[in-house]
């Protein structure tokens, strides 16, 4: 979230104690890109650091998902805490306490990864994709169905921006841009149509991934050790939904071509599916531009509107992700990173 929730500090702390059995003296709210998710710093009085998160529409899978990677013995996993109850979520109105840890580190945001962060995240990915399951976990776990929600969500958005826009500037803004790119747009949602056809007529081998594997989801202790941080949408897919962020323009970790090789030395050999790369990037850009949308075109006394109009803009800027999903529609079979 953005923005504090409108709860009391108060009522977090006692819930904390009924819980955890734990007395806090401080509490701090980190903003956080998920519109469900409020997170927290605290302290506890004995100087242990947590870190909290209050979550809406909690799926447990959240939080089984990585427990039972732990116990894999995929040790770059964080896992929460235990309630006095032996639950690892706490019920709290709307929401759901879950608790951790509170590591200490940097981001791949905020930091520049060495060769050995690229081939360990290599080595933590290929672990998570070589998982077996055990069946009751697996039915939990949603299954790709290459949805079109996202491209009919961004279809909608001219004629929902034309239509408030002459109450309200920005919305007017957004309606010209869309209308300067919208050959552009379309391309990208027609382009992305045609790869999800074409991987529906494919016997697909579905693997657990993260699905949200970009640089502020990796975290790096101050003793070098590397977390993959935030399961909040785990998915049986296409070991390319994953595979698509290395190199695909979400943040700066892989600025060249080595920098895709050094972690395929963690990860191993594979063979890459181009149009199931091809897609992800193509749909993860739709994604984006579906979300930051809705957050110019929702409520005019929202905060920070502004700052998602320019999210929406961002993608359109030259070399950045557009750019990159097209020209790995492009890719020649004899890519250094196709076996």
């Amino acid at each position: 979230m953005l923005e504090k929730p409108n709860i009391p500090d108060e009522l977090i702390l006692s819930r904390l104690q009924e819980e955890y059995e734990i007395y806090v003296s401080e509490l701090k709210f980190f903003l956080s890109g998920d519109s469900n998710t409020a997170a927290y710093y605290l302290m506890a009085g004995d100087g242990t650091k947590y870190f909290l998160k209050l979550r809406k529409g909690f799926d447990e899978i959240i939080v089984t998902v990585p427990l039972f990677l732990k116990s894999q013995d995929i040790e770059n996993i964080i896992v929460p805490y235990e309630t006095t109850s032996k639950q690892y979520w706490a019920d709290f109105g709307e929401y759901k306490i879950i608790l951790y840890p509170f590591v200490e580190g940097k981001n791949g945001f905020e930091m520049e990864l060495s060769d050995q962060h690229k081939r360990s995240l290599g080595i933590a990915l290929k672990g998570i994709h070589s998982t077996q399951l055990p069946p009751t976990l697996k039915r939990l776990i949603p299954k790709e169905t290459l949805s079109a929600q996202w491209r009919e969500r961004v279809k909608s958005f001219p004629a929902r921006a034309e239509e408030i826009s002459l109450q309200d500037p920005l919305a007017a803004k957004l309606a010209a841009f869309i209308k300067s790119k919208q050959n552009e747009i379309n391309h990208l949602i027609e382009r992305a149509e045609g790869l999800a056809s074409e991987l529906q007529a494919k016997s697909l081998k579905l693997v657990l991934c993260h699905s949200d594997i970009h640089g502020r989801n990796i975290l790096i202790t101050e003793n070098d050790k590397l977390y993959i941080v935030d399961w909040d949408n785990p998915i049986l897919t296409l070991k390319e939904r994953d595979l698509m962020f290395i190199g695909g323009g979400i943040d700066d970790i892989w600025k060249s071509e080595r920098d895709q090789a050094v972690f395929y030395e963690g990860y191993g050999k594979t063979k890459i599916d181009l149009s199931a790369l091809a897609y992800y990037r193509y749909e993860r850009v739709i994604q984006d531009l579906a979300d930051y949308g809705e957050q110019v075109l929702s409520d005019k006394g929202m905060a920070n509107r502004e700052q998602f109009y320019k999210y929406f803009v961002s993608n359109f800027e030259p070399g950045t992700r557009i750019e990159i999903a097209k020209q790995t529609d492009k890719l020649l079979m004899n890519s250094p990173l196709v076996e």
